[in-house]
């Protein structure tokens, strides 16, 4: 086995010139390296680890907060039977108005250009940067949620209110050349709803995204003219979870097509009712910077983060093979057990095709890898006296430093602790009051909620587990508990006003306090 000599040397990380005769005579001169050497190369390879096996899919998830109706994935066989994703070149999708002249003619006229070629991985940094790659590459082309006659046209920009770019670039989607004339709209990258455009125009990967995803999908629903029924079916394919108490999804779903399309435009900027969770409980995007110091994934924690094996199982999961899950027998595409078990192909968003593993191990590298901004809101007389106040008042308990979480899940009103998870999970066993829908009523829902870190409060937002304070002051002003206030972030389509309970910490102090803790919640 020969190797050339800087790939050689790139995989044992040598620097020192005193091992260099070692390797480098022997090849100089066409021989080959002995053989303890090359299994020595061998052996410090990165290995990979096999992320989807029946016995870790077993228990990797919490049950859900219904437990007969919890997730159950598919296969260790049906998933690796599965191709493996090719990764080509893609390229930027500008607004109409500031498309280059001729790019779209252009586009056309590429060549297909397969971009990652995993072989070719070696070191920590080579993982790192194709991991950044994967993070905004598209896994589907087959328009799940917007396609081309979307982004050409200027009214579904304006209708989003869909942030760009100062060059004009939409950066939640990108066009895919498969061939020289086959373009496609790419959707569903990690980028999509963990990028987000800041007030300069500037972009935050890894942060709490600012996707309009359920506008931008409305609109499309719209714009196609979809039927009644077809808003329905893809609502249900969505959100359906009929085991849940009270069926709340199920009630949206008979109140007609106007009336789901006005839940989807509710849902502001910084939530996103993803596949499992909710347009009437939306979820905030949440904040990956960070996320290898938490132990749970998930908005209710729903899967345990416990190596980088299950960072790489959630991402699989995520993009998008929780569609394949049944829940008891239920299964929101309508499939049936035999119909799984076939091994025929399933021609649905996300899942006819599956990372490797070594792309999964490099997308969690990555994730791992991202650092927060520079903050502006620098430590301050203020904030210092902000920082008394945060631990005076108790903050510390839950949002404990350095990470500013105690990385436990706290449970919902009405939801009843299992005995034998205090032994499985950490527990923090005190609900703070916060709205209980999510985490009891979607496929999602755990009967808990993760206790957040409070780390890039500054560039994070909107506020609470249902996205529905749209500032921190918010947080703090005790008119938010009254029936008559109207939310700053989300607010249900079908009620005008609400009470935001839940989380009632801090209320009493007087202005300059509040104004102290905030400027300390900021800097942080």
């Amino acid at each position: 086995m020969k190797f050339k000599t800087d790939q050689l040397l790139k995989k044992l990380r040598i620097s020192s010139f005193i091992y260099w005769p070692i390797f480098v005579f022997p090849l100089l001169w066409g021989g080959k390296l002995p053989d303890q050497i090359v299994g020595w190369a061998d052996e410090i390879k990165i290995q990979i680890p096999k992320v989807w096996t029946d016995e870790a899919m077993e228990d990797w998830e919490l049950p859900n907060s219904n437990p007969e109706f919890s997730a159950k994935p598919v296969s260790e066989e049906f998933y690796y039977n599965l191709p493996e994703r090719v990764v080509y070149k893609t390229y930027p999708v500008y607004h109409p108005d500031h498309e280059p002249e001729g790019y779209w003619e252009w586009l056309h006229q590429q060549e297909a250009e397969i971009v990652l070629d995993q072989s070719t991985l070696v070191t920590e940094e080579d993982y790192i940067k194709a991991g950044e790659l994967l993070f905004g590459y598209p896994i589907d082309t087959l328009g799940a949620l917007i396609n081309t006659q979307h982004v050409r046209n200027k009214d579904f920009y304006a209708k989003t209110n869909m942030p760009l770019t100062p060059e004009g670039i939409m950066p939640f989607a990108q066009w895919v050349v498969a061939g020289k004339g086959k373009v496609y709209l790419g959707n569903l990258s990690c980028a999509m709803c963990h990028t987000r455009v800041m007030d300069d125009g500037s972009l935050l990967k890894g942060a709490q995204g600012n996707w309009p995803g359920d506008k931008a999908f409305a609109f499309a629903m719209e714009s196609d003219g979809a039927s009644e029924r077809g808003v329905q079916g893809i609502t249900n394919i969505l959100f359906g979870s009929p085991f849940a108490e009270g069926d709340p999804h199920g009630k949206l779903l008979a109140s007609g097509k106007e009336a789901i399309l006005a839940a989807y435009r509710a849902v502001p900027e910084g939530a996103f009712g993803r596949q499992g969770t909710s347009i009437l409980f939306p979820p905030q995007a949440p904040n990956l910077i960070g996320v290898k110091d938490r132990k749970y994934l998930d908005h209710g924690g729903l899967g345990q983060h416990r190596n980088i094996e299950d960072m790489m199982r959630y991402i699989a999961m995520n993009q998008a093979l929780d569609f394949l899950n049944f829940y008891g027998d239920y299964n929101s595409i309508g499939l049936t057990k035999e119909r799984l078990n076939s091994g025929e192909p399933i021609f649905f968003p996300g899942t006819y095709d599956r990372h490797s593993d070594a792309q999964l191990y490099a997308l969690a590298k990555y994730v791992y890898s991202l650092s927060p901004p520079i903050n502006p809101n620098q430590a301050s007389q203020l904030s210092e006296k902000g920082k008394i106040i945060f631990a005076e008042q108790g903050c510390v308990t839950c949002h404990t430093p350095p990470l500013f979480t105690n990385n436990k899940l706290t449970p919902a009103d009405g939801f009843e602790i299992p005995e034998d998870h205090y032994d499985r999970y950490d527990i923090f066993d005190i609900s703070v009051g916060t709205d209980h829908g999510y985490t009891m009523k979607t496929r999602r829902g755990t009967g808990y909620y993760k206790v957040p870190s409070l780390l890039g409060l500054w560039y994070r937002g909107p506020f609470l587990h249902d996205a529905s304070l749209a500032n921190l002051e918010d947080l703090f002003n005790p008119v938010r508990l009254e029936d008559d206030y109207v939310p700053t972030g989300f607010k249900p389509h079908d009620v005008k006003t609400k009470a935001v309970k839940g989380h009632e910490f801090g209320m009493e102090l007087d202005a300059e306090d509040k104004k102290a803790l905030i400027a300390y919640l900021k800097s942080l």
